[in-house]
C-alpha cells in the first residue's frame, strides 16, 4: 500500500544535467533516511546517495561526488536527485528507496523501493 514513485528519467547527452524526483505516498516513508541507487545489466545495484530525515546530512557514492546533489522536502514527501556533468557511465535504472532505521549504503538494508526510472546518457 505504501508507495514510492520516481520520475524524471530520460535520455540526455553527456555533459548535460537531469533532475529526478521521488514522491512517497505516506508521511511515514518520508520521515526516514531516503536514498538513490542505480542498476545496469552488467553491474550490481550501486549506491548513489542518501539523505537524513532532517536533510542536514547527505552521503554520496565515490563515482558521483561533486556532480550529484540529493535533497528532500518533507512537506511534499519528496526526495530529489540533481545530476550534473553526466557521463555515459551514469546510464542505468535509478531507484528511490527508504530505510526505516539506521544508516547504510547497502541495498539489502532498505525497506521500501520505487519502480525505477531509466536514465540514458549518450556520447
Amino acid at each position: 500500500q505504501a508507495q514510492l514513485l520516481e520520475s524524471g528519467g530520460r535520455s540526455v547527452q553527456a555533459g548535460g544535467s537531469l533532475s529526478l524526483s521521488c514522491v512517497a505516498s505516506e508521511d511515514r516513508l518520508s520521515s526516514n533516511v531516503m536514498g538513490w541507487f542505480r542498476q545496469t545489466p552488467r553491474k550490481e545495484r550501486e549506491f548513489v546517495a542518501l539523505i537524513s530525515w532532517s536533510g542536514g546530512t547527505a552521503y554520496y557514492g565515490d563515482s558521483v561526488k561533486g556532480r550529484f546533489i540529493i535533497s528532500r522536502d518533507n512537506a511534499k514527501n519528496t526526495v530529489y536527485l540533481q545530476m550534473n556533468s553526466l557521463k555515459a557511465e551514469d546510464t542505468g535504472v535509478y531507484y528511490c528507496a527508504v530505510m526505516l532505521g539506521g544508516w547504510s549504503t547497502e541495498p539489502e538494508d532498505y525497506d521500501y523501493w520505487g519502480q525505477g526510472t531509466q536514465v540514458i546518457v549518450s556520447t
